[in-house]
């Protein structure tokens, strides 16, 4: 969509030299993401302020290390050197280009739940669940572990996006890589470790009479993460995943807090598989969670740009 605004050459000006106000550097920097022609004049204007000179040093600088690096590459191998650095472009037997992606930049799209308590608290969850169930022969293990499974994801992105997450977050979310495109890095990382070992875990449980089955969990969880995603546009992460996840295990465990006689019952499986039941098993239960999971999605398109305001992540 085209800008209904551009910047003028005034505005580039105070930009480059950094007297236009805070504010208003802000929506310069978030309109030249989408503006080249308002790029190029601000580019032009900060090669022709007072910060030329320095400008000019940096360049040089970076064209000067450009050169050894271009050296470098070309002593590696197949080209009779040793070895790339990590991060390094080179050139392939094919003449094609290949790039090594750094390790810690990796790590570091992942997100603090891949490398926190978080994941050591979902392994205790399967792991301990399975050994649990196969040790004393306890049927009821697999309604417990279903309860959790969907709002698991929804912590692990409570705990992977915000200020709380990243001591430099600040500067990462004016970034074009930041705001909503890293929450989803963070957030598809979190889904692709929980989503494969919460649904092994349920697989090697014992079935409950009436139960849903093991990987029954996979929609509803895609769609309360989801939910907490477009609520998290409005009152930020980890309040978003609270009240997601406590809102599930109100709504799927009250009705099973308590016996049909009314008794209440400190593990009641049979009841909780019951309402787990009633909630996941079934195309007509699945097709609404499709539907929650398609709103979802469909506000969280709309509420985009709202990460990218500090005060809302």
């Amino acid at each position: 969509m085209t800008p209904a605004w551009h910047v003028t050459p005034a505005q580039a000006a105070s930009y480059a030299d950094g007297s236009l106000p805070e504010l208003d550097a802000w929506s310069v920097d978030k309109h030249l993401e989408a503006c080249t022609p308002c790029a190029a004049r601000v580019s032009a204007a900060a090669r022709e302020g007072t910060a030329a000179p320095a400008l000019a040093a940096v360049r040089a600088a970076l064209l000067a290390t450009a050169a050894q690096e271009a050296a470098r590459v070309g002593d590696s191998p197949g080209h009779g050197g040793g070895a790339p650095e990590p991060g390094a472009r080179h050139t392939g037997p094919a003449g094609g280009v290949r790039r090594w992606v750094p390790r810690g930049r990796l790590v570091w799209a992942a997100g603090p739940a891949l490398r926190g308590p978080w994941l050591v608290s979902l392994l205790v969850i399967a792991v301990g669940a399975v050994c649990a169930a196969r040790a004393t022969g306890f049927d009821g293990v697999r309604p417990l572990l279903l309860l959790l499974a969907p709002v698991l994801p929804t912590l692990g992105v409570a705990v992977s996006y915000g200020r709380h997450a990243d001591p430099m977050h600040e500067i990462v979310a004016s970034t074009p890589s930041g705001g909503l495109r890293l929450l989803l890095t963070r957030t598809a990382a979190v889904l692709a470790v929980s989503v494969p070992l919460l649904t092994l875990a349920g697989l090697l449980l014992p079935a409950t009479a009436g139960g849903p089955g093991p990987a029954a969990w996979l929609l509803p969880g895609l769609a309360l993460t989801l939910a907490a995603l477009a609520l998290g546009s409005y009152v930020g992460c980890r309040a978003a995943t609270g009240a997601v996840s406590t809102g599930w295990l109100l709504a799927v465990g009250a009705p099973a807090a308590a016996a049909p006689g009314g008794a209440p019952h400190l593990l009641p499986t049979d009841a909780l598989a019951g309402s787990l039941a009633s909630v996941l098993s079934g195309p007509a239960a699945q097709g609404c969670w499709v539907a929650a999971a398609a709103g979802c999605a469909g506000l969280l398109v709309l509420r985009r740009t709202s990460f990218d305001r500090l005060e809302r992540i």
